[in-house]
């Protein structure tokens, strides 16, 4: 079994290699929060989570990594097509690279629909009918 504490590394490209782990953290005065931390070259930086109205993270009910919107939209953060997303649409609002903490829910729209569009659509008469 995957120890999920291990770094894992996603390569974008030829010259474009990042070192990532997700973490579930409380305290500081701050609500639960899930992190992404993306190392390349030195340089860390943080797409965070933060728990609020509407926007839920794990807590114990839903899977560690996983932040949903309320209305239906969850993205799990240990899937390695969806810290790609994550990485493409950022790196596309040139936020990276970059030492910083962004703000994961700014991306979160962009992202349930590179996700969409990534599943392939079932060929017509493919699924059982009722």
């Amino acid at each position: 079994m995957r120890n999920d504490r291990t770094p894992r590394r996603l390569v974008v490209d030829e010259q474009t290699t990042y070192v990532w782990t997700v973490r579930h953290k409380h305290g500081d005065g701050d609500v639960c929060r899930e992190v992404l931390s993306l190392h390349r070259d030195g340089v860390r930086t943080l797409i965070v989570f933060r728990a609020g109205e509407g926007r839920h993270v794990a807590d114990g009910l839903q899977h560690s990594g996983s932040a949903a919107d309320g209305r239906g939209n969850l993205i799990n953060l240990r899937e390695p097509r969806i810290v790609r997303a994550l990485i493409d649409e950022a790196r596309e609002r040139e936020l990276l690279p970059g030492p910083r903490e962004l703000d994961g829910w700014t991306l979160f729209p962009a992202v349930i629909s590179r996700a969409a569009a990534a599943i392939p659509a079932a060929p017509p008469g493919s699924l059982p009918g009722p």
